[in-house]
């Protein structure tokens, strides 16, 4: 399964759009639908895609069957991996992966506050950004700041980076 994986990432990084691409990943897929941990990598792979799809393409993913936003460990997989592993897509000069990154966490924070903060954490370096990504990424965490009923965990997080 490892090496089946790594020519799995290489394959869909390399080839993103590929119609052999899709098909191994579909292969995939249903091969190791019943093993959790494998899901979790599959979701991974897909979520460190580079490039300018890669917002989209995880909240596609979202929309999977397999994909549980109640599962801590397949939202890891999937939005964690794309926040802390996928720069280019993470990082987009619109700030819209940011915006949509702030509305995740803040509709994890109602289910699991931990969570939450661990995730928020991908946004810690913001001020190392340029400055437009800068702002898009202090523009989502202030919308984090900003909402009601947010749990203590994650007001803690976003108040130390925003302050930081």
């Amino acid at each position: 399964m490892t090496d089946l994986s790594q020519a799995l990432t290489v394959l869909a990084h390399r080839f993103p759009d590929a119609t052999e691409t899709h098909a191994a990943l579909a292969a995939f897929e249903s091969r190791f639908a019943a093993n959790a941990l494998v899901l979790d990598k599959w979701f991974s792979i897909q979520a460190t895609i580079p490039g300018e799809g890669a917002l989209e393409r995880v909240m596609r993913l979202m929309q999977n069957p397999h994909f549980t936003a109640s599962n801590p460990n397949r939202v890891r997989a999937l939005i964690g991996t794309f926040a802390f592993a996928n720069p280019t897509g993470f990082n987009r000069p619109d700030g819209k992966a940011y915006h949509f990154f702030a509305e995740e966490i803040l509709a994890i924070d109602k289910r699991n506050p931990q969570l939450a903060a661990r995730l928020l954490t991908a946004l810690r370096s913001w001020r190392l950004l340029e400055p437009v990504r800068a702002d898009q990424a202090r523009e989502a965490l202030m919308t984090i700041e900003r909402a009601p009923s947010l749990s203590s965990d994650v007001a803690d997080i976003v108040e130390r980076i925003l302050k930081g």
